[in-house]
């Protein structure tokens, strides 16, 4: 394998579809150089080894679920996804005006980016183009996905499915004006839906190791139906959704001290039904691995 310098790997993880940000690259320089021991930093934890990958997306499910059940608690408040419809002073590079979850987000992404979450493969931004300068020393990552998966993030199509289709299958119409809690309930949402999306990036990866003469094979012939067919399993997404769908009931349920249960209550009565194992396998189902 070549070598690559610690420099090349920083800006490859930050620059978005592939391309590099020079004005990037200079305006964390400093960040690179001020600690040059920890700079050679390489991440030691076998949290992205193909191994570790199965029980990584069920926690996740557990993660996205749990997120669900706390959004569930407030109303569907439109105004938190309509641009100009509260004054956030955050405005995109054409000169519109943020909703409030879209400045939620970007905001929240500044903080986390300059601890270097954005470097790690598999995390995603959904500003890519203004993350900030890195407050930490770049971290080393094990090469286990083709270099090419580095410019896949579909982040916004999340959002959209997100707004679209899945908050008014877990939120009572209306609204509470609990817009705060709304816009950061929805962020922990969205950055759960998109980690757990994206690590179809290692279940893909981890099928192709599997049957690599096959993969190769469609591959070369530009079979994209081919390849997908290969790559889904539809008793593993069967099992997905009932598991899910479980999940949902059980964790949605309130225990009280004498071991009584009873559904859980919000703004939409709280039950996980609102939120079942279809509609959640439709977000993230298909990325499961065998």
């Amino acid at each position: 394998m070549m070598q690559t310098s610690q420099r090349d790997l920083w800006a490859r993880a930050w620059a978005p579809n592939g391309q590099r940000s020079a004005r990037r690259c200079r305006s964390t320089t400093k960040a690179t150089t001020v600690v040059s021991a920890a700079a050679s930093a390489r991440d030691m934890s076998s949290a992205l080894s193909l191994a570790n990958i199965r029980s990584s997306l069920i926690r996740q499910e557990d993660t996205i679920i749990f997120s669900f059940i706390e959004r569930a608690q407030f109303a569907r408040n439109l105004p938190v996804y309509t641009p100009d419809a509260i004054p956030v002073p955050g405005f995109d590079r054409c000169g519109r005006r943020y909703s409030l979850l879209e400045y939620v987000l970007r905001e929240t992404e500044q903080l986390h980016g300059g601890v270097r979450r954005y470097t790690s493969p598999d995390e995603h931004a959904f500003f890519p183009d203004d993350l900030p300068p890195l407050v930490l020393p770049p971290i080393t990552y094990p090469y286990v996905l083709h270099h090419c998966a580095e410019s896949i993030n579909i982040n916004e199509r999340i959002l959209q499915i997100y707004m679209d289709d899945i908050l008014p299958g877990l939120t009572a119409p209306g609204d509470d004006f609990n817009y705060g809690s709304s816009a950061t309930l929805d962020v922990t949402c969205l950055q759960a839906l998109s980690k757990r999306i994206h690590y179809g990036k290692f279940v893909a990866e981890a099928k192709f190791l599997a049957k690599p003469e096959e993969y190769s094979a469609l591959i070369r012939s530009g079979d994209a139906a081919g390849i997908m067919e290969l790559l889904t399993d539809r008793e593993v997404e069967r099992r997905v959704v009932e598991r899910v769908r479980r999940k949902a009931a059980t964790f949605g349920q309130d225990i009280t001290e004498n071991g009584a249960v009873s559904a859980g209550t919000g703004a939409n009565g709280g039950t996980p039904e609102g939120m079942n194992g279809d509609r959640l396998s439709t977000a993230i189902g298909k990325w499961e691995a065998p």
